[in-house]
């Protein structure tokens, strides 16, 4: 039985966490993945990347990408008992554009400090990626112990 969580609960979640995997394909039609920093505005996901990157270009030729968020997991008071971290994974469109096009929020939450740098943001692209479909999870909403038995630790969601 998959767990029915709501989309509030999840995007409660991916705002908490700042780290995310980007699939995306490459020119070549291949699979290829990527480590991003994100933050979230509006139930939308958006992190920073040079203009020139391969992120960038992969993106632009097709802006069908899916995250993955992974949740580290811990037992308290026995961190060295390993716990496979809880996930939320979706499939998303992405857009890209030029991080002067950005809100001040987005660019404060990204930036940190340096969104004033207009020599940096002039060679920066924002990805803003719109989740698609609904949302899989993995151990959101459910206790460490019961992340054990695969049936009760998946989980869907709405996107919206």
């Amino acid at each position: 039985m998959t767990l029915q969580l709501t989309s509030e609960q999840v995007w409660t979640e991916l705002n908490k966490q700042l780290f995310a995997v980007l699939g995306m394909v490459t020119l070549k039609g291949e699979a290829r993945t990527a480590g991003v920093v994100y933050t979230v505005h509006d139930h939308k996901i958006y992190f920073s990347t040079s203009k020139d990157s391969w992120k960038v270009r992969h993106i632009q030729r097709n802006p069908h990408v899916s995250l993955t968020v992974p949740i580290a997991r811990r037992i308290s008071l026995m961190p060295w008992i390993k716990i496979p971290a809880a996930t939320i994974t979706f499939s998303g469109q992405a857009r890209v554009f030029d991080a002067t096009g950005a809100s001040h929020d987005i660019l404060q939450a990204l930036f940190r400090g340096l969104e004033s740098d207009t020599e940096k943001l002039a060679t920066m692209s924002i990805v803003e990626i719109t989740p698609i479909g609904g949302f899989v999870t993995y151990g959101i909403g459910v206790p460490l112990m019961q992340m054990r038995f695969p049936e009760k630790a998946r989980g869907r969601a709405s996107t919206v």
